[in-house]
Parts: structure tokens; sequence; C-alpha cells
């Protein structure tokens, strides 16, 4: 299938952040029907600042996605740029946008679509969900409120967490139709437990991957996070996917099997970050099918805003986002 007739081919991304971002960065040059579901869970930094001060729904997640699908290369500047100063310092532009027109408007919805104008996107982005909810993570009696909190959390030694969002979330009807009518769902690499589970543990999230004709690929991370999944390998967190599912709906998953340059990888290393491994006997059983292929852009981005203190903590690996769309395009040409 060439790149011309994967224009035809109706891709969903789930997911939020950096991992959304890096893969609809390079989507947008080979798809004109995407459709980016985010998760509505964030409520940390300048994010969880406009959630407490202006009762708005989360706008960071939504305002990299949109960014990511923009063809205005001068308003994704604008929308990314950062105030270091001030009261505003920390919040960007974007952010204040989506909650301004969220406040003038009839919803957080209606804010998104005006963001995709004024951004002029290639596909469409939509909220995974517009109720307004927290994330809850559970070990026995034990309970951490907040996406910001529970990221922070160290699990070491620990069984796995279950996860809940309070009070309960639903499907938006935009995603659902989005998921119902796509050829491919590809579930982004990203946080396991504060990116991905949030978007996967809505309801009627599993009902729409189970019912829906497409494709689902999962993509994997590249490294481990330490304290949450050290030691995890492909299948462990192709296995944690499918728990927040509830549905064994993976029909391939896409694995890294390059190695970054030795002194990025002593970095990650000293950080406590390591390569996900591969158990091939453990990929060889599964219900799925395991795609490895060399993922690792060669072309390191460091953190550079200085009025995000988050961001600035961000690892710096990243996919090859091409090498994924080809395997994606392969995939629906074999369909």
């Amino acid at each position: 299938m060439s790149v011309i007739q994967s224009k035809n081919v109706r891709v969903v991304t789930i997911g939020g952040g950096t991992g959304s971002f890096t893969l609809l960065s390079e989507f947008k040059h080979y798809f004109n029907q995407l459709t980016a579901i985010v998760n509505m869970a964030d409520d940390g930094g300048s994010t969880g600042t406009l959630r407490d001060e202006l009762g708005v729904l989360p706008p960071g997640d939504v305002r990299q996605c949109l960014v990511a699908l923009s063809k205005a290369p001068e308003l994704r500047d604008l929308f990314n740029y950062r105030f270091s100063e001030g009261s505003l310092s920390g919040q960007s532009f974007g952010n204040l946008f989506l909650s301004a027109a969220e406040k003038v408007g009839e919803d957080f919805e209606s804010a998104v679509e005006l963001a995709s104008h004024v951004l002029r996107i290639q596909g469409k982005v939509v909220p995974v969900t517009t109720d307004n909810a927290e994330l809850l993570l559970r070990w026995g009696d034990e309970t951490i409120r907040g996406q910001f909190n529970i990221q922070a959390h160290d699990f070491a030694g620990r069984a796995r967490p279950q996860l809940s969002l309070v009070p309960a979330s639903h499907l938006s009807t935009a995603a659902a139709d989005a998921i119902s009518k796509a050829d491919l769902v590809v579930i982004a690499p990203g946080a396991l437990y504060t990116s991905l589970a949030p978007a996967l543990i809505v309801d009627g999230m599993a009902d729409a991957l189970e019912s829906t004709d497409a494709t689902i690929v999962y993509v994997c991370n590249l490294v481990t996070k330490p304290g949450q999944t050290d030691g995890f390998k492909v299948h462990d967190y192709a296995a944690e996917i499918e728990r927040f599912i509830q549905r064994p709906v993976l029909d391939y998953v896409i694995y890294n099997t390059d190695r970054p340059e030795p002194h990025i990888q002593d970095k990650y290393i000293h950080a406590g970050e390591l390569l996900v491994g591969v158990d091939e006997r453990s990929l060889h059983v599964a219900a799925y099918k395991a795609i490895g292929l060399p993922l690792i852009a060669h072309d390191f981005v460091l953190p550079t805003n200085d009025g995000d203190a988050i961001a600035n903590t961000r690892s710096f690996i990243r996919h090859k986002a091409d090498a994924v769309a080809e395997a994606l395009i392969q995939l629906a040409a074999d369909r």
C-alpha cells in the first residue's frame, strides 16, 4: 500500500502526552482520516492549576495532540508558548486558550473544535470523556488520588494496582463513533498507569474496542518507568493494556528492537530507566501477533522549555514515528 493509498485508512489513536504527540506529528503526513482520542485525567502542573482554579476540564494533553496535528508552524509555537514569569508562570498559551474557549462556549468539545480550526489541524482531536473525574489507584485499603500523585508513586515490589475514575466517566460520543468507523485503532506509547489507563478504563471503551471491526495495535513503550514498570517486558505491557480494557482485544503489538547510542543509554541507566525487554517465548504464545522493529529515533529531543518544570523531567528518547506509520500501512494493506 502506498502513502497515497494510506490516505484512505481511518486511523484512531488512544493515549495522550508525549507518546501520542510523537506519533501524531508523523502520522499526519501519512493519513488524512486521523482521530486522536485523548485521556482526560491530567491534574498536574499548569493543567492542574486550571482545573482547580477555573473548574475546567484538563487541556494539557489535548493541546499537545492539537499541536502535533497542526499544519501551521507559527501557531504551533504560539500554542506551545509557556510563560516563564509573573502570575502566569508555567502556563502555556494553548492551555489558556482552551480553558477560555470552554468558559465562553458551550462545552469543552466546542473549545477543542475552535482550537482545531485555529490551528488548521490534519484530522480530529476528541476527549475520551467529557466527565470531570479523578484517577484513583488502589491496593486493598490503600488509595492514591490524582494522576499527578500516582505518577510520582513507587509501586516497586507490589501487586499490579487497580485503577478507576471517580466519579465514573463515560466514553464520549465522538470517541465511540471514531472507534466504530476505524480501520486501525492504535494504542499509543505512554505512561502506563497515568496516561494510557485513564483512557482505557472509561466506561464504554471496552465495549467499543470489542465491537469495532478495526485492527487494534499497541505500540509498546521504549523504556521502563522507575518504581512502576521496573523489569517489565513487552508482554507485561500488553497484558496490562488488556487488563485495563478487561478484554483480549489486541491484534498486534509493535515493539522496539533497536538500542540508543551508548552515552544516551548510560544516561537512562543512571536514571533507572531501562530499555523494555523482550521475552520471545511469551510473545510467541500470545494471542496477538508481535512485530519487532528498530523504533528509536536517533535525532534526540532535549527538553528546552524553562517554564515547564514537569516537561523538563520527561524522557527525550523518542519513537521513530515514521517507522511505526509504515508498519501500520502494511497492516492496513493486509486487512
